[in-house]
């Protein structure tokens, strides 16, 4: 009886001492240090898009800033959205047309069970944080 007794006392002591470390949806303090450096804007709308995209969004999987990876670069998104007056909020929402890169669209629509649910704010500073990345002139 007393081997139990202790047995679930160690057992007890050992589990109170684990903290349990929680980590973020959204990216680190040092990877918006690193985007200041690179020069990307610290709006706070810009930097609430930035933490989706790397985080709960996981749109850095198949996106990055520059290059074509599995979908196209956050620069060339940005720019023929700009340039054709496209609402990337109702394209993350399921209900606009592809006019990036119609040939990744069924790629893309598997990712809009997450983006559906985000909110409009949410959606919003992922569009600011998209246009971003667009060369300051």
């Amino acid at each position: 009886m007393k081997k139990i007794v202790l047995l679930l006392l160690a057992a007890s002591l050992f589990s109170c001492k684990q903290e349990e470390k929680k980590e973020s949806l959204y990216t680190t303090p040092a990877a918006d240090e690193g985007a200041e450096a690179a020069g990307i804007s610290q709006d706070p709308s810009v930097s609430l898009g930035r933490e989706i995209f790397n985080g709960k969004g996981n749109c850095f999987s198949c996106h990055k800033p520059e290059q074509k990876v599995i979908g196209p670069s956050i620069k060339q998104i940005a720019k023929i959205y700009k340039d054709q007056k496209g609402d990337m909020v109702q394209f993350l929402k399921g209900k606009g047309e592809p006019i990036v890169d119609p040939s990744q669209f069924e790629v893309m629509k598997t990712n809009f069970y997450i983006t559906r649910n985000f909110s409009e704010e949410e959606l919003k500073a992922l569009e600011d944080y998209m246009y971003s990345h667009l060369d300051k002139q």
